[in-house]
């Protein structure tokens, strides 16, 4: 006890210390604060005052001001070079970008920025080779520090893309996964659809060998690829070759049912062409049972209706409506009803069918579930946001039906177990 007495005083004595050097160490840093706030141009509060209350112009202005008294504030000609671009004005924000790149007593992290900056602005009006040039120069030089390296890289892809450079895409993208454990890579259904891509254009050079190799490619860097087997498919069909084309179709199952839809239609044609009409309705007649889907219920619609008439046609939708419930299928079924009805009743049913498929069509279509771009047709690369994949293979109107089916589905899977 003794001891602990004897310890007190200096305890005291050094809890004093420690709270007077924090006390210095706080005048420092608000001395500090101060003495820079004082060196800043009046310009430069400006100019933040006017961004605060969106007065771009005059923020400008400002900026501009204070970069004139004060050449040497780096991050005062990012910002004035950002706002420039984000007006519009990119031959002005290159020229602070491009200038600032070439100031003597940069960083190494500040140098590499402004030629980023330059990159983008190259790359905002259309010069590619120049941008290109700047950020290959970039990534050879090792200059950059990691999230800068992936933010050049990243920029790249996307001019490659635009160029339609897919080898050159695929070695940026396997670069940026090249840090990443396998099965975390975020850039495998990129990859996969760049050498789709490459399929494509290889079939349209008619080199046909190359183009399914390139499919290959594709499903061996995504073995999920939906879009390697729709093209095999397809060209299988094109070049005679029925049965392996619905074989190829009936992979697509295996790898994501939601996309069967897609190729119903085609799968259809295939099993005509080989005079097995009635089999290949019963197969998607099946798969609609399954993964029921406005794509699979059209493709039959329009096979029943050929096949066996407009009352079979009106059947088959009336079955569907009950199990399915959705708009654009009271459409198809006013359409059937059309089709079989007589004259005296024919003239009001399309007069309702008319107001049915106006609302209809507005929710028959693909949405990006990137962007919200919605469109009549799908597209593995979005044509507003350049996202891959990004649209489900479901039209709107059948979200919540494609939900309950699934519900139900799990429901009948425990009663089972």
């Amino acid at each position: 006890m003794d001891g602990v007495l004897n310890w007190l005083p200096w305890l005291f004595i050094a809890a004093v210390i420690f709270f007077a050097l924090g006390w210095v160490g706080a005048r420092v840093d608000v001395k500090r604060l101060l003495n820079e706030s004082r060196s800043l141009p009046q310009a430069y509060f400006k100019g933040v005052n006017f961004l605060l209350n969106e007065q771009p112009d005059k923020a400008i202005d400002a900026l501009m001001e204070a970069s004139k008294q004060h050449p040497e504030a780096v991050e005062l000609q990012f910002a004035l070079g950002s706002l420039f671009r984000r007006r519009g004005e990119i031959d002005r924000a290159l020229r602070v970008h491009k200038d600032l790149s070439e100031q003597s007593g940069l960083t190494l992290t500040e140098r590499t920025a402004a030629l980023y900056e330059t990159a983008l602005d190259y790359h905002k009006s259309g010069l590619l080779d120049y941008a290109e040039k700047i950020l290959c120069d970039l990534i050879d030089t090792r200059s950059a520090s990691d999230v800068q390296q992936r933010q050049i890289q990243a920029l790249l892809l996307n001019l490659y893309e635009q160029e339609r450079a897919w080898r050159k895409a695929i070695d940026i993208a396997r670069m940026l996964d090249s840090d990443v454990p396998q099965d975390k890579r975020q850039f495998v259904s990129e990859v996969a659809n760049f050498y789709c891509e490459l399929a494509i254009d290889c079939h349209a050079a008619n080199d046909a060998a190359d183009a399914f190799a390139q499919l290959d490619r594709a499903l061996a860097e995504n073995p999920q690829c939906v879009r390697a087997n729709m093209l095999r498919g397809d060209w299988l069909m094109h070049a005679g070759k029925y049965e392996e084309a619905i074989a190829t179709w009936q992979k697509i199952e295996t790898q994501d049912p939601a996309f069967l839809g897609l190729s119903a239609e085609a799968t259809l044609n295939a099993y005509a062409a080989i005079g097995k009409s009635e089999v290949g309705l019963a197969a998607i007649t099946l798969l609609h049972v399954r993964y029921p889907a406005l794509d699979l219920l059209n493709a039959l619609f329009k096979a029943t209706l050929a096949s066996h008439g407009a009352n079979a046609a009106y059947e088959l939708v009336k079955n569907d409506l009950q199990q399915n419930p959705t708009l654009v299928g009271l459409d198809r079924l006013l359409e059937a009803e059309i089709l079989a009805a007589t004259d005296a009743t024919k003239a009001q049913l399309t007069i309702e069918r008319d107001i049915v498929h106006s609302h209809a069509s507005r929710l028959a279509v693909y949405l990006c579930k990137r962007c919200g771009f919605k469109a009549k047709q799908f597209y593995w690369h979005c044509p507003a946001c350049g996202g891959w994949e990004s649209f489900p293979p479901r039209r709107t109107a059948e979200y919540d039906t494609a939900e309950r089916h699934l519900a139900r589905l799990q429901v009948e899977h425990i009663n089972n177990q």
